[in-house]
């Protein structure tokens, strides 16, 4: 496929506003994309009408001729399919809001089209965004760029596997318990779930006394994240929850982040994740490299209290009860999976909720201890390789019982504790799939993060390694 679409954002935001090349013409390299590959993959569910597209990409021309461009312009995007642009369905993948459509744009849609960026579409995601496996009742399921026949990751699916087979340049995600981190792993890409609050998830129908949801970068590069995060990190009054706007650059870090020698805790399982031989391998050799940079490694033996059922409970719980009032006789519209889910928890006890509350306490205890000693933890990102695209996700790992959702079982725990974590590709397994390897860093220092993850990166490149380049 075209040359422009195989840029990094970055990179591709500095050839447009160069003139090198014209936002019309990445427009048609995005529609030749999409035709060629999104038939197999299933990562873009719906489209802006392209005759408008095009004269937006038009208009995106005229303000870089003139002088005006902006830090995105031209540039298409995906929207993970809970974010509204304005006349498109927002379906949440569910059949209850299968007619919903949009009347104006989330709050990050609206900075990031402030930004010069073009919405070209949504992007799927599994229901409510409930599992890490992308597929639903209305799209059906959407398959992995590295192999048509394992999942993207969920539930930011729609958009990593767009990313990752390089149909779009930049997407939106999101993560409440390792929903961009997750499929970030499984695609090879670079995924940031930044500090609770940091990017608005306005407007906000509805708050949940748990939450634990994040906007944030799903991306080919680091730089590329820090790109995105300039442009929509910041309070948002449609968001009380959002954090005040901040002076840092996320782009222009300074330079001595960079060349810092940190204190790192390295934690292969967390004392009960159960990892793939191959996989640990992977890790184990990033954390090598960390150590080869002059970081100081420091291996932990513990790890947070483990929460990874708990959190499907209460989210299964919160989901239920936002949605209660759409139900009534549209049962056989939701999934099998996670109604039996929700009528599970119908009737929690208060000291069930309380004990759980009381866990979330012990595990954000845990992060402030850690962090007392430490600069950051690293871990593995998933346990094990990209389920099929269908499910189920594994039951056992080489011979050793899984834990109740196993695929969290490291990426949880900061969405409890709400600390800034990102997923960078530390290389493949036997099977040819990516691995990640997870960076922790504490409250309101994605600054340090970026910075840490872009020193990696420099010494371990993924991009331009991507699977439609490798056939």
């Amino acid at each position: 496929m075209g040359g422009l679409l195989q840029l990094t954002l970055c990179e591709l935001c500095e050839t447009l506003a160069s003139k090198r090349a014209s936002p019309v013409e990445l427009m048609r390299e995005v529609f030749a994309a999409v035709d060629a590959h999104n038939p197999k993959l299933n990562a873009i569910v719906a489209e802006r009408d392209r005759d408008v597209l095009l004269r937006e990409a038009r208009e995106a021309e005229h303000h870089i001729a003139s002088g005006a461009g902006r830090a995105l312009e031209g540039v298409p995007f995906g929207v993970k399919d809970m974010e509204d642009i304005a006349g498109l369905p927002t379906t949440f993948g569910s059949k209850l809001f299968a007619e919903h459509v949009a009347t104006r744009d989330s709050s990050q849609v609206a900075r990031l089209r402030s930004a010069g960026a073009i919405a070209f579409g949504k992007t799927n995601m599994p229901e409510f965004g409930a599992t890490a496996i992308t597929r639903n009742l209305i799209y059906g399921t959407t398959r992995s760029p590295w192999d048509l026949e394992a999942t993207p990751g969920g539930s930011s699916g729609g958009s990593a596997a767009a990313l990752a087979a390089e149909i779009l340049p930049l997407v939106t995600a999101s993560d409440g318990g390792g929903s961009i981190r997750i499929p970030a792993s499984f695609v090879g890409a670079f995924g940031l779930k930044p500090n609770y609050g940091r990017v608005s998830r306005g407007p906000v129908e509805s708050f949940w006394l748990s939450s634990t949801l994040c906007y944030g970068p799903l991306t080919k590069t680091v730089a590329d994240a820090a790109l995105v995060l300039d442009c929509t990190a910041g309070y948002d009054p449609l968001d009380p929850m959002s954090l005040p706007s901040s002076d840092v650059s996320y782009r222009r870090l300074p330079k001595e982040l960079s060349e810092r020698k940190w204190r790192i805790g390295y934690s292969p399982d967390f004392g009960y994740a159960v990892v793939q031989s191959d996989v640990a391998a992977a890790v184990e050799d990033g954390v090598r490299q960390l150590e080869r940079m002059g970081h100081r490694i420091s291996l932990l033996r513990d790890g947070p209290p483990q929460m990874t059922e708990e959190w499907g409970q209460l989210f299964a719980f919160e989901q239920g009860a936002d949605i209660l009032h759409l139900r009534s006789g549209r049962d056989s519209e939701i999934s099998r999976g996670f109604l039996q889910q929700m009528k599970a928890v119908e009737a929690m006890p208060q000291a069930t909720w309380a004990s759980m509350m009381q866990k979330r306490a012990r595990i954000a205890a845990y992060f402030a201890q850690a962090f007392e000693q430490l600069d950051f933890l690293v871990t593995p990102t998933t346990p094990y390789d990209a389920p099929p695209a269908r499910g189920p996700f594994p039951a056992e790992t080489e011979g050793r019982v899984q834990i109740a959702a196993g695929v969290g079982a490291f990426t949880i725990p900061t969405n409890l504790s709400l600390h800034p974590a990102a997923s960078l590709r530390v290389g493949l397994s036997k099977r040819g799939l990516p691995v990640g390897l997870q960076l922790i860093a504490p409250h309101y220092r994605e600054d340090q993060l970026l910075a840490l993850c872009s020193a990696f990166e420099a010494e371990r490149p993924a991009h331009p390694m991507w699977p439609l380049r490798q056939r």
